[in-house]
């Protein structure tokens, strides 16, 4: 039997995202005497607290032979401190792999051996190439309905589930694909006007330029625990929580995270990801938006078929209420994309300006509607006419403000500081506008790191331009995030203007 062996944790400051990795000297002599070499997974003790690790080799004076360096998800989930001593042996084998091999074949899973792959996800057993084996084998090889009910129930399983002690506990989701889309701070703070519980966790942007976690950042903290979440609720009724910050759906996290530089968004993977985070958040009733235009993430009537079939089943078989709505997706929703500008264009809506996008607004209040209905707080019919009510007399106003100041407080949205306008090169009908290519100029000029990033669309289908008229506004915080986005829309234009036929002679 081996001994577990020591080294001395020296921080190197090193961000992985999720995964552990632990550095060694390539003359470290447990290496050597454990035969531990690059890429090995090894298990890391301090004190009371275990976790497993990849190990990177290091060829240099960065680290001597008898210490240890560890990412900087390792180092907070170890709980080590610079000097202590850190135990390092070989990590016994994860089980759960020749399951992921058989779904990577495609074989189908069981509820048993998915759930076996999740807690092995969620307890951090799985490198980041594992976790994209995942991902793609999903994607790759159709899961069949059962292995939806059975992931979706799995990712709940193998975190923590919240109880509320009354019914009806609302909660709304959009799959995304379309900029600007940010119904749901809106739709938050109606429904907790009409007095329902609707504790909203959020997740950041995977392959867009923002995530409503993203925007609503901009305006207040949404980065808070589970006891800090419940007392927010206590006093208002709602919350806007980035979900990464709890422990509902961990393995989900972990998902989301490798999935992002991936861009892969299955189908599969996003009716678990969505169901199981309402699931753990102890929704009942539930509303989802799916817009569906030629370059939104639904494309199609026949997508959009599938994708309503698979939300409705896993989630009446999970034991949720739960209605989807179809939207328009063939353009933008409101002007900005990024966070802050999107947050702009919430406040707005919020506060009744005049010049308030008009198309985000009729959303939010369909969508808020519809929540209304599905929970019983109002009469059939009656949705549109309360949510409406609530933002006129700015009801919804106070209520939004009320949640951010019991989250830590309300700051207005700032702006770039660069910002470069995209002009019309000819005179014409605004006919088309890609989603794909509008969302990607956004994420080159920044966003949604960049909190000002993004751009500010002047422009909508079927208005009419004359050439040297701004289509929209590049925000950006960096000269060489702007010329990335410029550079790209040289060979990728968005915005396609039908020319104006010319007079008869």
């Amino acid at each position: 039997m081996k001994t577990n062996l020591s080294l001395i944790y020296s921080p190197l400051g090193i961000d992985t995202l999720q995964e552990h990795v632990a550095f060694l000297h390539h003359d470290c002599p447990i290496s050597k005497s454990e035969g531990i070499a690059a890429q090995t997974r090894v298990q890391l003790t301090c004190a009371e607290k275990n976790i497993t690790a990849i190990v990177n080799v290091i060829h240099s004076d960065l680290l001597n032979c008898n210490e240890i360096g560890l990412s900087l998800s390792a180092q907070h989930d170890l709980g080590v401190k610079p000097g202590q001593p850190v135990a390092v042996i070989q990590a016994p084998p994860v089980d759960s792999l020749s399951q992921l091999r058989s779904k990577i074949f495609g074989h189908r899973l069981n509820k048993h051996e998915l759930t076996s792959i999740m807690s092995d996800i969620a307890k951090g057993r799985y490198a980041n190439i594992q976790i994209a084996a995942f991902v793609t084998a999903m994607a790759s090889h159709r899961a069949n309905l059962q292995e939806v009910i059975d992931l979706t129930a799995s990712m709940v399983e193998v975190g923590e589930r919240l109880q509320w002690g009354t019914t009806p506990v609302a909660d709304k989701h959009c799959v995304g694909g379309l900029p600007g889309n940010r119904t749901t701070p809106i739709v938050v703070a109606i429904a907790a006007c009409a007095g329902l519980i609707m504790p909203k966790t959020s997740s950041r942007a995977i392959t867009s330029p923002a995530g409503s976690a993203d925007v609503l950042e901009v305006v207040t903290p949404v980065t808070h625990d589970l006891a800090a979440m419940r007392q927010i609720i206590k006093k208002e009724g709602a919350c806007f929580v980035w979900g990464g910050s709890l422990a509902l759906s961990p393995a989900d996290d972990l998902l989301i995270k490798v999935a992002r530089p991936l861009e892969i968004d299955s189908d599969a993977q996003l009716v678990a990801s969505v169901l199981s985070k309402k699931i753990a958040a102890g929704a009942t009733h539930v509303v989802i938006d799916i817009p569906v235009g030629p370059t939104a993430k639904v494309r199609t009537k026949e997508q959009a078929d599938h994708l309503e079939h698979l939300l409705t089943r896993v989630g009446f078989a999970n034991g949720l209420n739960l209605k989807v709505v179809r939207t328009d997706g063939n353009a933008p929703v409101g002007r900005g994309i990024g966070p802050a500008l999107e947050a702009r264009d919430v406040l707005e809506v919020l506060r009744n300006d005049p010049g308030a996008p008009k198309d985000l607004r009729q959303r939010a209040v369909r969508l808020a509607g519809e929540l209304l209905q599905l929970c019983g707080s109002v009469g059939i019919d009656e949705g549109e006419d309360f949510a409406n009510e609530a933002i006129d007399s700015g009801r919804a106003l106070n209520k939004f403000l009320a949640i951010c100041h019991a989250q830590g407080g309300f700051t207005e949205p700032k702006t770039a500081p660069l910002q470069h306008a995209v002009r019309a090169t000819q005179d014409g009908i605004i006919k088309s506008i890609d989603n794909r290519r509008l969302a990607r100029v956004a994420k080159l000029s920044g966003a949604p790191d960049a909190k000002t990033a993004g751009l500010d669309l002047k422009v909508r289908l079927q208005d009419s331009v004359s050439a040297g008229e701004i289509l929209f506004v590049l925000h950006s915080e960096a000269q060489g995030e702007l010329n990335y986005a410029l550079a790209y829309l040289d060979s990728h234009p968005p915005i396609f203007i039908e020319p104006t036929s010319a007079p008869s002679i």
